[in-house]
């Protein structure tokens, strides 16, 4: 059996690590609202560019109706429901907080993977994703010796968070299934380069994004906002990378891992970047984590390992 999934998912657990990161950075300094329309105008610039030089044509080539509503569908859910929660969730909890509630996106990930395209976990698979999930709780959480276990959080940052995880969960189900749907569209040929699939799904998805917030910002009467947004050097610096370590690099990455092994386990081991948050954490504020952190970080790693033993 061979691990080419778990392996991307991996990899997209250490871009997502970068992406929280700057979108954290520049959440504080252009809006939260502003900056999901931001970065994913770099990333369609990105993709578009990078299609376009591989095939000749900045645009999708060969997805029906049914690949456009579904990736459409999910571009919806996840970077415009998922996405608006998640980072407006980084301005009221921080993103070490705001990422454990997206450890809910693998549970979330499986029950509509099970509803939606039948698939099931083996044994092994389940335990794998228990222990990770539970490691990736233990690294968070905090122990008070009056109120034992808990989170001292805003409740809007924990319901805006609790939405991030849902959203994720669900949208790289609907992905999923809009991947399908282009694959035999395309006849099972990948296209001018091997994931060509993957990022041409994720710009359809972008698109929905963009419109999406675009309407927002104009509706809700940001449009001031956003351009201020835009005047802001650093803030701009950190979406652009932002942008390529996420929506253009991890997002990518993560729908060619689901192609390749279950939703809810690659999910699961993309949902390790709290752990390894924990690294730059440490190197930022020179301070080294708690035993407890440690421990989940072991544990994380050993619900990973698992999925490679199935």
């Amino acid at each position: 059996m061979n691990f080419h999934g778990e392996i991307i998912a991996i990899a997209v657990a250490c871009s997502w690590t970068f992406t929280a990161l700057f979108f954290s950075y520049a959440s504080n300094r252009i809006g939260s609202l502003q900056l999901n329309l931001i970065r994913l105008l770099f990333a369609i610039v990105m993709l578009g560019g990078l299609l376009w030089f591989t095939t000749g044509s900045p645009l999708p080539i060969g997805a029906d109706g049914a690949a456009w509503w579904w990736l459409s569908l999910s571009g919806f859910v996840g970077f415009v429901f998922g996405d608006l929660c998640l980072f407006y969730s980084y301005t009221v909890i921080a993103a070490r907080f705001s990422q454990l509630f997206m450890t809910l996106a693998p549970p979330f990930a499986a029950l509509f993977g099970f509803l939606l395209l039948g698939e099931r976990s083996d044994p092994v698979g389940l335990l794998g994703m228990v222990i990770t999930l539970s490691g990736i709780a233990l690294s968070i959480l905090k122990r008070n010796e009056e109120k034992g276990l808990h989170l001292h959080l805003p409740l809007r940052g924990i319901l805006a968070a609790f939405g991030g995880g849902l959203g994720q969960g669900l949208g790289i189900v609907l992905s999923k299934k809009g991947m399908l749907y282009y694959e035999a569209s395309l006849g099972g040929d990948q296209v001018f380069f091997p994931g060509y699939l993957s990022f041409a799904a994720t710009e359809i998805r972008i698109i929905t994004g963009i419109v999406g917030f675009a309407l927002i910002i104009i509706f809700s009467g940001r449009t001031r906002q956003f351009i201020a947004g835009l005047k802001d050097k650093k803030g701009m610096a950190a979406s652009f990378g932002g942008a390529f370590f996420g929506p253009v690099l991890g997002v990518s990455l993560s729908l060619l891992a689901v192609l390749h092994t279950n939703t809810g386990i690659a999910s699961t081991i993309m949902a390790t970047v709290p752990v390894l948050l924990l690294i730059p954490h440490t190197i930022m504020h020179k301070k080294l984590p708690a035993a407890a952190e440690v421990i989940g970080a072991f544990l994380c790693v050993a619900g990973v390992a698992c999925f490679f033993l199935r």
